[in-house]
């Protein structure tokens, strides 16, 4: 006998109920906001509507199935199974912060304060939460096969996202690494593919207040840095960097952090799709000097390519899409490759 499905209600804590937990009562929370010019009013009438909005839609699942439900602090313990139907309630994120822990389950996005949020993974509203848990378990379901990113490091670790994967210092100071562009194709075509605007290292400012703004000359030298291989039909472009971090991104992930990037670097490569089985990266003020180089600063992977990332340094970290309390730790001579996964989120329409 089958299993029941199970759905499975993901939420986030209200910010009224953090502020109750660091000041104790409504009336303490009330007084620190009204001391700094703030009102708690707007902030308990968004906690009521989210509270009714998780409220109907656990209403709205069957009699017959089974339930859960967990808080977005507890993702990385939860363990999900096969059969489970997940009904994220809440902003466009929290829908991100779930997909790394799915592998392939269906899942409904439910928004708790229509008009704050952008919709673009939570794109209905707590009264379709019947109908969308039926539709997920019949054969007519129609979703979205939404591409990921993921991070494999050599000692097995694996990290998966929806929106993007930053690697780099945990600090965001100064990352040391040498970066390699892994896969099928020619070398030439790779080296071009990766070369973003012409060495520019994005103007880094290092702590001792030097302009990292690229000059005559700072392209030669990043060029010089960089370095190219052929071994039958694997290509290789890599160069050792100095830099604030790489970051990896998906055509979800356009609408956020990446999309900063794109727009910082002059959209020089267009932007994928959610669903386009393409991902494009951006290292984060690359630093020129006689041993690093600043040639290979952006670029785009499709399926077969990895972007590979050596450790030179202490300690570096790879998380995705913010979830810094679950993330790779890397350490010198460690190496972590990322491409396009393939897992993706199956996203009801």
């Amino acid at each position: 006998m089958s299993l029941a499905p199970r759905a499975v209600i993901v939420h986030r804590t209200t910010e009224y109920e953090e502020l109750l937990a660091r000041h104790g009562t409504h009336g303490q929370a009330e007084f620190f906001l009204s001391s700094r010019g703030r009102s708690i009013h707007e902030v308990a009438e968004r906690h009521v509507r989210t509270r009714r909005a998780l409220a109907a839609v656990s209403a709205a699942v069957p009699a017959q199935w089974r339930r859960a439900r967990v808080e977005r602090a507890d993702l990385d313990r939860f363990l999900f199974a096969p059969e489970d139907v997940v009904v994220v309630a809440g902003q466009d994120g929290l829908v991100a912060n779930t997909a790394k822990y799915l592998d392939g389950q269906p899942v409904v996005g439910i928004d708790t304060d229509p008009g704050r949020n952008a919709g673009v993974l939570v794109r209905h509203r707590p009264a379709d939460t019947a109908r969308l848990l039926r539709s997920a378990v019949g054969r007519a379901a129609t979703t979205d096969e939404l591409t990921m990113v993921e991070a494999v490091a050599d000692d097995t670790q694996r990290l998966v996202a929806l929106n993007e994967i930053y690697l780099g210092r945990p600090d965001h100071q100064t990352s040391r690494y040498r970066l390699d562009l892994d896969g099928p194709g020619d070398p030439a075509e790779a080296a071009r593919a990766a070369v973003g605007t012409g060495g520019e290292g994005g103007g880094r400012s290092d702590r001792s207040g030097r302009s990292g703004r690229s000059g005559p000359g700072i392209g030669r030298r990043g060029s010089e840095a960089g370095r190219r291989e052929r071994a039958g039909d694997d290509a290789r472009v890599g160069e050792a960097q100095a830099s604030s971090g790489v970051l990896v991104g998906t055509g979800t992930g356009a609408t956020g952090w990446l999309r900063s990037l794109w727009r910082e670097r002059g959209g020089g490569h267009p932007l994928p799709a959610p669903a386009e089985a393409r991902l494009l990266w951006f290292v984060r003020e690359a630093w020129p000097s006689p041993t690093t180089g600043t040639s290979l600063v952006e670029g785009d992977l499709t399926a077969g390519r990895r972007l590979r990332i050596t450790v030179e340094s202490d300690r570096l970290v790879a998380f995705g899409d913010g979830m810094e309390s679950d993330a790779l730790e890397l350490t010198w001579g460690q190496s972590v490759r990322v491409g396009v996964s393939d897992t993706s989120l199956r996203l009801l329409v």
